[in-house]
């Protein structure tokens, strides 16, 4: 195996380890349900939920099948090509990677209690400005985007390319549907954020 298998490994261990902790600390500690995909959700917004959760286990798998070097796949067929393999796009990609959880991180400790994955319509957390939300209304969702492109960079095939299109398309989506929600739910304050913080990366303070 060569460093960047190693970094893809131990990324997707790190980022278990620390979903997983704050996870099982807000659940036990706190008495909170982080996880609410699909919860209370109809229609096309429970299956886009439903999906995302999948995706991301499917694409999880997939990524430690090829740095481990399994022959085995979970897509094949053209999805297997490999577009490039350029030691300066890995390198770009292992930058990505990197940035993106020094985002995860930042983004976890500025949500405090109030992290969620979905929707939360029966235990919200409080409206977050601080921290990594002061450069950005969706620090989470540009970690995933970053990541997920960042993955592709490193192992240049296809079925790579088409989960970070799908995941940037998804998580725009998801975007929207908790801009809406967070609108109702907070109404000038929500306003008045967006109107200083871009949704993804910026800040008019």
């Amino acid at each position: 195996m060569q460093f960047f298998d190693y970094f893809q490994i131990f990324g997707i261990l790190f980022f278990l380890l620390v979903f997983g902790g704050r996870t099982l600390y807000l659940r036990f500690w706190k008495n909170i349900n982080t996880i609410t995909l699909g919860v209370g959700k109809k229609g096309v917004r429970q299956i886009v939920e439903i999906l995302f959760f999948f995706g991301l286990v499917a694409w999880t798998i997939e990524v430690l099948m090829y740095a481990l070097s399994v022959k085995f796949h979970l897509f094949h067929g053209f999805l297997e090509v490999i577009l490039f393999d350029s030691i300066f796009v890995k390198g770009v990609g292992l930058l990505l990677i990197a940035l993106s959880f020094v985002l995860f991180v930042w983004a976890l400790v500025s949500f405090g209690d109030s992290w969620r994955v979905g929707i939360d319509t029966q235990k919200p957390g409080e409206l977050v400005k601080s921290g990594a939300f002061a450069v950005s209304r969706n620090p989470i969702f540009v970690f995933l985007d970053l990541y997920f492109i960042g993955t592709f960079l490193v192992n240049g095939a296809v079925v790579f390319l088409l989960f970070a299109v799908l995941i940037v398309l998804g998580l725009h989506y998801q975007i929207l549907q908790e801009e809406n929600y967070l609108k109702k739910r907070h109404s000038a304050a929500y306003e008045t954020y967006c109107a200083q913080t871009n949704r993804y990366f910026g800040s008019h303070r």
